[in-house]
């Protein structure tokens, strides 16, 4: 057999699919900025064809937690277009427009919309797109089509809801899936359990469970705060305690000029340091994001504690310090925490009706998309403007939106930025 014939038999024989310049996996705020900019950049005359699959029925921004009262922590300004287009028939500005309530919002006096609006605003941005959306598809698969010796395209496989798998052939991929649950290792044989879920399913889980006496939050940041809070008013006679291995609730660090890390210039900054003095630079600026409160939310709980020692009245409970060794869970008993302090190493075993974990997302799910394509990949290398490395025998292009922190900067899996990047996306592959 001779070289060329062994090639040929190691080329893609799968039935031809329809191609695209570019297809976006998942449709959440980072590839909706995506399809505002093109539709916004790109002129029709270059017939640019793009689609977007996501795995959820219908559009919804972190719909579980949508809570009563909950608000934005950055500025309305910082939607998915004004930072590179403030004219843009797609800005907040102009949803409050449509929305007849342009003026009472300016008379709010505030920069920090509710989060149920802002949810409705990126919903009504998501409406414009909705034919070139398809939704109720979860993509499973990212595979290398080769031709000639070459990787010529990408096959995107996908499946609907109805379990039919469908294909499609990209010229550019564009990965923006947000990030999955980060489940503690002691929590790992609860996954699925009904009275034991992620912040993230926090509403459609609680709705079942009527009203649970008992409820643990674990967690330190602004998701196990707003739960908290949430809990204590909407269930009077419930029993919270809120888990957590700080040794207080601390609050984010919101002042101009620690926010400037989250503007567009300081990307390039970050990325041109060396992966060392990255690394500082996070740890550094970690309180803007990470297991921190918004202050003001910090004291509504501390009024919270302190009205029980009014009243002598022990209603919830926070324990600092600690963390959770071991997990039991039954129909009888309820879910059994085996709670550890820090500090002095006491144990004490703690009954709850429900379990609430506040402990954040993980950002590897590109990782599992992109297995088919290792080969091609150059590990850990992604360029400044998002696109993954590849091997020259690799032709298309793959980006990423949302898991570049490392290289990128804090301000990657934030609102912040999703303009700009966007467009530096766009004239990537344009």
């Amino acid at each position: 057999m001779t070289t060329q014939t062994l090639q040929a038999t190691t080329e893609t024989t799968e039935p031809r699919a329809r191609t695209y310049d570019a297809i976006g996996v998942g449709f959440g705020p980072s590839n909706l900025a995506l399809a505002a900019a093109l539709h916004e950049r790109v002129p029709p005359s270059m017939d640019f064809s793009y689609r977007f699959l996501e795995k959820n029925p219908s559009f919804v921004w972190h719909g579980n937690m949508l809570l009563d009262n909950s608000r934005m922590q950055i500025s309305f300004m910082k939607d998915l277009v004004t930072l590179r287009n403030p004219m843009s028939r797609y800005s907040f500005i102009n949803y409050l427009k449509q929305k007849g309530r342009l003026q009472d919002f300016i008379n709010l006096g505030t920069f920090y919309p509710s989060r149920h609006e802002f949810n409705d605003y990126l919903s009504w941005v998501a409406a414009h797109f909705n034919a070139y959306c398809d939704y109720g598809e979860e993509v499973v698969a990212i595979e290398p089509e080769r031709s000639q010796g070459q990787v010529a395209l990408l096959r995107v496989r996908s499946r609907s809801s109805d379990g039919r798998e469908n294909d499609r052939l990209a010229r550019n991929v564009v990965i923006g899936v947000g990030g999955t649950p980060n489940i503690p290792d002691a929590f790992r044989s609860c996954r699925g359990h009904p009275r034991v879920f992620h912040s993230s399913r926090y509403l459609q889980a609680m709705a079942p469970l009527g009203a649970p006496e008992r409820v643990a939050i674990v967690g330190s940041g602004q998701s196990a705060a707003e739960i908290f809070l949430d809990l204590h008013d909407r269930q009077p006679a419930a029993r919270i305690d809120l888990i957590s291995r700080a040794p207080a609730l601390k609050p984010a660090d919101s002042s101009p000029f620690v926010n400037q890390i989250f503007n567009t210039d300081y990307t390039d900054y970050v990325y041109q340091r060396p992966a060392c003095n990255r690394q500082h630079l996070q740890s550094q600026f970690r309180n803007t994001n990470y297991s921190v409160v918004d202050l003001e939310l910090i004291e509504t709980i501390f009024d919270v504690m302190y009205q029980q020692k009014v009243t002598a009245t022990q209603r919830h409970s926070i324990l600092f310090r600690s963390h959770v060794g071991h997990v039991d869970a039954d129909d009888r008993h309820g879910i059994r925490l085996d709670v550890v302090c820090l500090d002095g190493g006491e144990r004490t075993t703690r009954c709850y009706d429900a379990v609430v974990l506040a402990t954040g997302y993980r950002r590897h799910h590109h990782k599992e998309l992109l297995k088919p394509l290792r080969p091609y990949l150059i590990e850990d290398q992604v360029n400044r403007d998002y696109r993954v490395g590849t091997t020259p025998d690799c032709q298309p292009a793959i980006f990423l939106q949302g898991c570049c922190e490392a290289t990128h900067g804090l301000s990657d899996t934030l609102l912040s930025v999703l303009p700009v990047r966007a467009q530096e996306i766009i004239d990537a592959m344009v």
